[in-house]
């Protein structure tokens, strides 16, 4: 049930082939057509400042957190600049306040975005300077390295929500979905009664196609609005039959211009018993989940049909309270793992690590991770 509140492009970043796809060259001037603007200079890594003009008329430099080219800047921040747009970066902010299981090194470049706008800014500047990069909205359902990230973490806060008519609802991918659940059920709609307690974002819930008392957030998605890792903004639409939902999995997961998810619309039909049902699906959540401690929700997927759940397989293997380091499997249910104080990250992926092997000797089947382990650097990833 753990919502995956991060949603990547494959390897963290669209490589600047993807953008050069969509793209003129001459002379070392550079016009990304779709996108509108223009690049003095040419793109270089990670290491090299390049003035930018138009979506960015003032950058930051990547290396070493410093401020660069006319840009404002504090004590560890600096701004860049998108017309009406601007940004601010922040350096070495500590993931672990960021994680639901507070885990987690320092991030070498974070920003939080309110808008689309403001998101797309920020993926353009780290593909344009080739940053590695990644959005997370509420830190559920991904274990990040105690090493940090050696990249830009942007912290999803595109939250709008919109009442279209009746039972739809356009939601911006930084919406806790949790609320959403709690409001759509107030209303008196049904098909997300089961969010209400989950954490995470919209945008992490569709990625994820989260789901639980049979039902699951794909079912009542109409449309997702994404960008694409060549920055052009494109709608899919249910009728259209462009996304196809299964457990655990959507589409976004196998699309290889995949960039982030930015919107989504919600169609839902009208119950009277949709209030009364989302707070016993929460009172049961509360009576059997450890939603008081730092974990990241359900950390394997279930078997699948025929096999017991996760969490019973793993509680039949005795597992329950085995510790390693800070991390332990939660007495109260086992698909849980706790950070007990002071856990690591490699405490977790030990603890992971020997679940699925304790599971396999009992009953000869290999569990899968829910929850995604974000590696350090590249090389790491690879």
């Amino acid at each position: 049930m753990a919502v995956m509140s991060l949603y990547t492009s494959r390897g963290f970043h669209p490589s600047l082939t993807d953008w050069r796809n969509h793209s003129r060259f001459w002379e070392g001037r550079v016009e990304h057509v779709e996108l509108g603007y223009e690049l003095s200079g040419r793109c270089f890594g990670a290491s090299r400042s390049i003035a930018c003009t138009r979506w960015c008329r003032t950058v930051v430099s990547c290396d070493s957190g410093r401020a660069s080219r006319g840009i404002s800047a504090g004590a560890g921040q600096a701004e860049v600049d998108s017309g009406a747009h601007p940004v601010k970066f922040r350096y070495d902010v500590m993931l672990s306040e960021v994680s639901t299981w507070g885990i987690g090194g320092p991030a070498r470049i974070y920003a939080e975005v309110s808008t689309p706008d403001e998101l797309a800014t920020v993926l353009r500047y780290c593909t344009c300077h080739n940053v590695r990069w990644f959005v997370v909205g509420k830190g559920s359902n991904c274990l990040f390295d105690d090493r940090g990230f050696d990249g830009c973490v942007i912290l999803n806060r595109i939250n709008f929500l919109e009442k279209l008519g009746t039972g739809r609802y356009r939601v911006g991918s930084g919406y806790a979905f949790n609320t959403l659940g709690v409001q759509c059920s107030r209303d008196g709609f049904s098909g997300l009664e089961f969010a209400g307690g989950i954490p995470g974002t919209v945008g992490g819930a569709i990625y994820m196609n989260a789901g639980a008392d049979g039902q699951e957030t794909g079912d009542v998605v109409q449309n997702v609005e994404i960008l694409t890792t060549s920055g052009v903004s494109h709608s899919l639409s249910r009728d259209a039959g462009e996304r196809k939902f299964d457990y655990r999995f959507s589409p976004f997961q196998k699309m290889s211009d995949f960039s982030v998810i930015v919107a989504a619309t919600f169609d839902l039909q009208p119950n009277s018993d949709a209030k009364q049902r989302q707070r016993i699906y929460l009172e049961r959540r509360k009576r059997t989940q450890p939603v008081t401690e730092k974990s990241a929700g359900c950390v394997f997927r279930n078997p699948g049909a025929g096999c017991q759940s996760a969490g019973a397989l793993i509680e039949q293997a005795g597992l329950k309270g085995v510790a390693i380091g800070g991390a332990r499997v939660s007495e109260k249910h086992a698909n849980f793992l706790i950070n007990g104080g002071g856990s690591k990250s490699q405490d977790v992926q030990a603890l992971i690590a020997l679940v699925k092997e304790e599971v396999h000797k009992k009953f000869g089947l290999w569990l899968q991770d829910e929850v995604l382990y974000i590696p350090y650097n590249q090389e790491q990833q690879l």
